[in-house]
């Protein structure tokens, strides 16, 4: 099991230049595999596009917003929501700055399935309540199935 904290992590500019991203945790080979990431989505505006990137996006804090484009998305809290990172898509109905949760994986891999639960996990687990031993927004790498004493975001 590997313990990310705040530390561990870094700000990256958006690829659309509109804001910054808290990146969590990486993996590539010679192209990117696998991305987790926080953002605030603080306006209405544009969505960065990531050409051969399956996208899953959670809002983690605020009232959440609108995905439009060719096909319309409602992000909302703690409601993981999918979708190719090559859809043009802009946020609408930003009524108030939400947080989010990005998980990003090269298309040709099988599909991330990202749930929240309180129950046995294993994959990458943000943890959203704070805990003995465990700050809020923490990530637990684990390939073995563990129980938290709080919920999670589970990605596997």
């Amino acid at each position: 099991m590997i313990h990310l904290t705040a530390h561990d992590f870094r700000p990256m500019p958006w690829a659309n230049g509109k804001g910054t991203t808290i990146e969590l945790y990486r993996q590539e080979t010679d192209h990117l595999q696998l991305r987790l990431s926080r953002a605030q989505v603080v306006e209405d505006g544009p969505f960065s596009l990531f050409p051969g990137i399956q996208r899953n996006l959670t809002v983690l804090t605020g009232p959440g917003f609108d995905l439009v484009g060719t096909t319309t998305f409602q992000a909302r809290p703690l409601q993981p929501i999918a979708f190719p990172g090559d859809l043009v898509l802009r946020a609408i109905n930003v009524t108030g700055p939400s947080e989010d949760f990005n998980v990003m994986r090269a298309a040709h891999l099988p599909a991330p399935r990202v749930r929240v639960t309180q129950g046995p996990a294993k994959g990458a687990l943000l943890v959203l309540a704070a805990a003995p031993g465990f700050a809020l927004y923490d990530l637990i790498l684990t390939e073995t199935e563990i129980t938290l004493p709080v919920p999670v975001i589970e990605v596997s």
